[in-house]
């Protein structure tokens, strides 16, 4: 099955579960539902496959939980960082679903089951919480045992019908597909956290691919404000054939979007060991202090923010905003997620960054941070892309692209807001891989395109007040019609002369009848 049918099997029974519950859930907390159902099937059918090993004798969801031996289920906690008993798998669950009296506190208790499995192991924080957000029992769902469990039969079964066969076999990212689709439809409802939380997947290639560029291995990837996981997943993806040799790090101030990132990882057979999410306040409590310098850095931070800044007076010490000598503004945090990526940079890596344009021209503090960051040649690349292409917002954003290991002393500037630059689409715009490609030449030539891209020397930024913004530097094509002016002449010489001509015509026929 291509990915093209795949994708739109996947939207079409996800509307389908949809209209199963219609009325009944609202489409914010309905994706939560879908969302922790496609987790648990997975992890049933990853498991399972783990259990099995490849051979055909063995049918783990047919066995008897008595049959497994506490050193099988110590074996599998350590490798796998869970266990689920065949009693607990989604096969054996969804099957009697519609049967099932004790639906909703059957879906609990094996819940904390397999959370609770992992308790005294390493993987224990990786997994301690995954089905926070999945309420079985939750007045959500209804108002009685039998609502309740119709609904999340309904759920069960519409999750149990994607006929993909072996997840990480599929042609798309199932769980990215189905999260983009649930938001782009639930967005209104969202109002701005479906922007926040989610990064498209076409927008995090570009930025995974700008942050990983030329390099062939990296120590570990971190996104400090890591949403869903996806630019981290992204990264992945770009580097399926190279080495990345401690892992994928991130921390998400949000819970339910915390727990769907650590659910991200797992359903894209990134073993617990290989991982490492925290919640929490990336700026007042940064919790992976010790594990950086990162190679890699990937963050799509939520615009424009309050923090409390200057309020708390020992932040102006902390070493991530002092070296700029001056902390971002209270009412907009975007710089100060900006110096915190810089701060646990390696210097080897590069930092690519989702940010809202108006932090590259406005005055005052954010001034003060860019002259810091120019002056000290950490900005490779400003980029802007085009408008609406993400979810909760139409704002053309930039990419500011960060180095600690520069030649030059020079600043790159593309503009990729141009038509050749996006596919247009019914709700968003998006990037395709010709465009990403497109983009990713011109950030590895640094050569000057007329109307798309220039470099400028650093000494020239700071004459123009440190001015990082792209239309400064790239100047826009005259799309005016060209007038040729002796063409021009020559039509009206030609017009004139046909008017005196008209007009010595009617004066003849005027003395005429006057006469």
């Amino acid at each position: 099955m291509t990915s093209i049918n795949q994708r739109q099997e996947l939207q079409n029974q996800i509307w389908k579960i949809a209209n199963d519950v219609r009325g009944s859930v609202d489409g914010w907390d309905f994706k939560q539902f879908v969302l922790g159902t496609l987790f648990y099937r997975f992890i049933s059918e990853n498991f399972t496959s783990y259990i099995e090993g490849g051979d055909d004798s063995v049918n783990y969801p047919e066995l008897p939980d008595s049959v497994i031996t506490p050193e099988i289920k110590e074996d599998a906690i350590k490798t796998k960082g869970y266990f689920i008993y065949p009693s607990q798998l989604f096969v054996n669950v969804a099957k009697n679903a519609n049967t099932n009296p004790d639906l909703n506190t059957d879906l609990k208790a094996i819940f904390s089951a397999i959370e609770s499995s992992a308790n005294g192991y390493p993987s224990e924080q990786d997994i301690k919480g995954l089905f926070a957000d999945f309420d079985t029992t939750s007045s959500r769902l209804g108002n009685t045992v039998e609502n309740k469990n119709s609904r999340l039969a309904a759920v069960l079964k519409g999750v149990a019908g994607l006929k993909f066969g072996n997840f990480e076999d599929n042609e798309i990212d199932l769980f990215g597909d189905a999260y983009e689709f649930l938001i782009s439809n639930y967005a209104a409802n969202a109002g701005k956290s479906g922007g926040e939380f989610f990064t498209p997947q076409h927008v995090s290639k570009l930025i995974a691919q700008l942050a990983m560029h030329k390099q062939e291995k990296v120590n570990k990837i971190y996104d400090p404000a890591v949403g869903s996981g996806s630019l981290l997943l992204q990264a992945k993806k770009h580097f399926d054939n190279h080495i990345i040799e401690e892992g994928f790090f991130g921390q998400e101030i949000n819970h339910t979007t915390y727990n769907l990132a650590r659910m991200n990882m797992f359903l894209h057979n990134v073993n617990y060991d290989k991982f490492h999410i925290e919640l929490g306040n990336t700026l007042t409590e940064p919790r992976l202090h010790d594990e950086k310098p990162f190679d890699a850095i990937v963050s799509n931070p939520p615009y424009s923010v309050r923090w409390i800044g200057s309020d708390d007076p020992t932040l102006i010490n902390d070493d991530r905003f002092a070296p700029a000598g001056v902390l971002a503004p209270k009412s907009k945090a975007d710089f100060a997620f900006v110096l915190h990526a810089l701060s646990y940079l390696s210097s080897k890596g590069r930092a690519a960054l989702v940010c809202f344009p108006g932090i590259f021209y406005r005055g005052g503090a954010e001034q003060k941070i860019r002259k810091y960051l120019v002056d000290n040649n950490y900005v490779e690349s400003v980029i802007a892309l085009a408008p609406n292409l993400f979810y909760g917002t139409s704002i053309a954003v930039n990419i500011l692209v960060l180095s600690k290991h520069k030649t030059d002393t020079k600043t790159q500037f593309i503009d990729a807001t141009g038509e050749a630059f996006f596919k247009k689409q019914t709700n968003n715009n998006v990037l395709t891989d010709g465009h990403i490609k497109q983009i990713m030449g011109m950030f590895d030539t640094k050569e000057e395109v007329d109307h798309v891209t220039t470099t400028i020397d650093n000494t020239k930024i700071a004459e123009n007040e440190y001015n990082l913004s792209v239309s400064s530097y790239v100047e826009p094509k005259d799309t005016r019609e060209q007038i040729d002016i002796d063409k021009l002449n020559k039509e009206i010489a030609a017009t004139v002369g046909k008017i005196n001509v008209l007009r010595a015509d009617i004066d003849a026929i005027v003395k005429e009848i006057e006469a």
